[in-house]
């Protein structure tokens, strides 16, 4: 019997809520406390806080830096500047939040979407713990961003966007709340465009970052869907055959309607972050 959409989200929060449990309780269930759940079955570096610079980690509270499950690390590139708005989406235990408040400074803002519980506590104990007051946790799903349209500056988001169920919705999301020229800065698991749907499958689960990522041409075919341009995806590290994490970059056409290509309206869906 195959899984719902509504299946999957509830398996990738009762995933993530374990593994805040865990660093919230120092122990290490699922794999989770080294910052290595995102796949639990793959080398910690290729996944977790070892993709941030010791520097990085130094300016952070443990339980951030333990708590830490993405793919990359997107506030390298991401290029913040100083009273920008930035939203991170799937900002679990906080880290890239906590980060990306430092670089916008007291005049710019720096929010978190998640859809758990547990994660948004844990965020908000390091946001507290980090003495950043420029931060605002959300709660909700990427695909439906609580947010008002043309208000951030940049979205960022690490080994997130591969986890939904709606793809389209989350770019058409990230293109309404932006501001026009607005840009991305995203860290994902991205497959090479020889793999097929089924090939991605069988090289690791889906609450594992592997077999709901998009291809590089599909990233590129979506974004531009959404209305954006100047669009990069760069592999940066191997976590499976044929599987990267990479960086995705791209910016909000100033002006959509100029190129013939209206902007896709927003769906309703059932995602899955």
């Amino acid at each position: 019997m195959s899984t719902t959409a509504d299946e999957l989200r509830e398996e990738v929060r009762r995933r993530y809520a374990e593994s805040a449990r865990a660093v919230t309780e120092g122990s290490d269930g699922c794999g989770c406390g080294s910052g290595s759940c995102c796949d639990g079955e793959s080398d910690s570096e290729m996944f977790g806080e070892a993709l941030y610079e010791a520097e990085q980690r130094g300016e952070l509270p443990d339980a951030a830096v333990l708590a830490s499950l993405g793919c990359g690390n997107p506030t390298a590139v991401a290029d913040l500047h100083e009273g920008e708005t930035v939203l991170d989406l799937g900002s679990g235990g906080g880290i890239d939040v906590i980060l990306s408040a430092r670089r916008v400074g007291a005049t710019g803002t720096a929010y978190g979407l998640d859809m758990t519980d547990e994660m948004l506590a844990l965020a908000q104990h390091n946001a507290a713990d980090a003495g950043v007051t420029n931060v605002h946790f959300l709660k909700g799903i990427i695909e439906q961003i609580p947010l008002p349209a043309n208000t951030v500056d940049v979205v960022i988001s690490n080994c997130v966007i591969n986890l939904s169920t709606d793809k389209p919705a989350v770019l058409t999301e990230i293109a309404r709340v932006l501001k026009p020229g607005g840009r991305i800065g995203v860290s994902d698991v991205v497959a090479e465009d020889r793999l097929s749907a089924d090939e991605r499958a069988a090289r690791g689960s889906f609450v594992g970052c592997i077999a709901g990522a998009l291809s590089k041409g599909e990233y590129i075919a979506g974004l531009e869907a959404a209305g954006f341009e100047d669009i990069s995806v760069e592999f940066t590290h191997e976590v499976a055959d044929g599987m990267h994490g990479a960086i995705v970059k791209a910016r909000k056409t100033e002006t959509p309607e100029a190129k013939g290509r209206p902007m896709i309206q927003p769906a309703a869906t059932t995602g899955c972050c």
